[in-house]
């Protein structure tokens, strides 16, 4: 293995690293622990590839470290989910970017998942449709084996038939794809909130719609929304041992 391609992986596991630190100390736990993971797994595979001893040891004490801490926010995080009082908070700032819906769940999926329920008033309109199926396709491309969805959501009254038959069409897809779409109307529903069946409960403030228009088609975040900029709001993360149906 080349000396530039041991530099990459040291150089991808401190970017990882780096970033899981600042998610420790913004105390979002669950999201750093995912990121020593990786940053670990990244560390013990350049230290596979390195044959300096004095380089070794180093790898080896930064591992070491690394895990130590992983370890320590695992057995906190399990606590406060077997008490019932994990809570963490994620204040996504005013144009703020890197809150795909990929970045924004993946710490929340695990292989156990096989169900999950939204109830977000606004899934009504054109964008608000495409984000809903944006929601379904980064749990199709999750490690987890997502079965059924369940969508509560308000009628259109000023165009219920676009909204009918978007949501027929990705039933009718998801169906393809093994996965059953339940679909329940409410007049009076308000608050947003996403439940898994692996116990997670996220609840954002805009619901599924934080993301802001693109200057233009062209534009850096039209396709990537790593690169979308968004609204401003705040996202809490709960965990609890009984996931309620609707």
């Amino acid at each position: 293995m080349t000396d530039n391609h041991v530099s990459g992986m040291e150089a991808s596991a401190v970017s990882v690293l780096k970033r899981a630190v600042e998610l420790d100390q913004s105390s979002r736990l669950q999201e750093s622990l995912v990121c020593y993971q990786e940053g670990i797994q990244l560390l013990m595979d350049a230290l596979k590839a390195v044959k300096d001893d004095s380089k070794r040891g180093h790898y080896r004490e930064k591992i070491k470290g690394y895990m130590d801490r992983a370890e320590q926010i695992k057995a906190y995080v399990n606590q406060m989910k077997e008490d019932g009082k994990y809570h963490e908070q994620i204040r996504i700032s005013e144009d703020a970017t890197g809150y795909s819906y990929d970045s924004l769940f993946k710490p929340y999926i695990s292989g156990a998942l096989t169900e999950v329920w939204v109830e977000d008033p606004y899934i009504r309109h054109t964008h608000q449709l495409y984000n809903f199926l944006r929601f379904c396709e980064m749990l199709l491309k999750a490690p987890c084996k997502v079965k059924k969805i369940h969508l509560l959501t308000s009628q259109d009254e000023a165009d219920s038939g676009q909204q009918s038959s978007a949501l027929t069409e990705l039933k009718e897809s998801l169906s393809a794809q093994g996965v059953t779409l339940d679909l329940q109307f409410s007049s009076t529903i308000h608050d947003r909130e996403i439940r898994f069946n692996n116990g997670w409960i996220i609840k954002i403030g805009r619901g599924l719609d934080f993301f802001k228009r693109p200057k233009g088609r062209f534009s850096i975040g039209y396709c990537d929304y790593d690169l979308r900029q968004c609204h401003e709001t705040t996202v809490d993360i709960f965990h609890t041992k009984h996931t309620k149906t609707l």
